[in-house]
């Protein structure tokens, strides 16, 4: 990660990262991290994704990362820089398009969805209130399944929602940036158009050879 945040600093303006910060959501963990963020010389932003909140100690993560300098979003949004405007949700999961899954049935299937919904609901409170010139929306789940592909199909309905799409095209944003789809493809859009991209580390290594995208908005 120190070699990481050397390139970054060379080559970018700003970095933003998309869940999965830990491997079992401790707080030790999250220490490491913060210890390397910390030679950040560019803003940060960060969403959690499902290993963060595996032990239940998120509030304890976003501390220790908030202390090294990372603004950590669930719901929120922020400015980077003097026009760039992020919003910031992990998502959910629940299928795509037509397939999407729907709440009928029994109650934990009916709060499955609600998660989702949820999701959704935050990211639309966060670009509802973002006004900037240009518009980044980090998260950890996927809102396309373009960015499945490559993944079992059995396993894509699971790595993200439409849902969470929605209230992109609804808002407006100029690039989306998710993880969790460790298999997937590279590059999506949502239904109206807007870039998303799959930043998950083990993808980039494989595809790219390095560890982190560069992207110019």
């Amino acid at each position: 990660m120190r070699e990481l945040v050397k390139a970054v600093n060379a080559e970018a303006e700003m970095l933003v990262l998309c869940g999965d910060l830990t491997d079992r959501g401790l707080p030790e963990e999250a220490k490491v991290l913060a210890d390397a963020l910390a030679g950040l010389t560019v803003p940060c932003a960060a969403v959690f994704g499902n290993h963060d909140h595996d032990r239940g100690a998120g509030a304890d993560l976003a501390r220790i990362l908030c202390d090294a300098g990372v603004e950590v979003l669930d719901g929120d949004h922020l400015l980077l820089g003097e026009d760039i405007g992020v919003a910031g949700v992990k998502g959910f999961m629940g299928g795509f398009g037509s397939a999407t899954l729907q709440a009928f049935g029994e109650e934990p299937l009916k709060s499955f969805v609600q998660e989702a919904v949820t999701e959704a609901l935050k990211l639309e409170a966060a670009l509802s209130q973002l006004d900037s010139d240009k518009r980044l929306v980090i998260m950890h789940y996927t809102p396309v399944l373009d960015t499945t592909v490559g993944e079992n199909v059995e396993l894509r309905p699971f790595l993200g929602t439409s849902r969470l799409a929605a209230p992109i095209d609804l808002y407006g944003a100029d690039v989306v940036f998710h993880g969790h789809a460790h298999h997937g493809s590279l590059a999506g859009r949502t239904p109206k158009g807007t870039p998303v991209y799959n930043v998950a580390m083990p993808l980039l290594r494989k595809l790219t050879g390095r560890s982190f995208l560069v992207v110019e908005v």
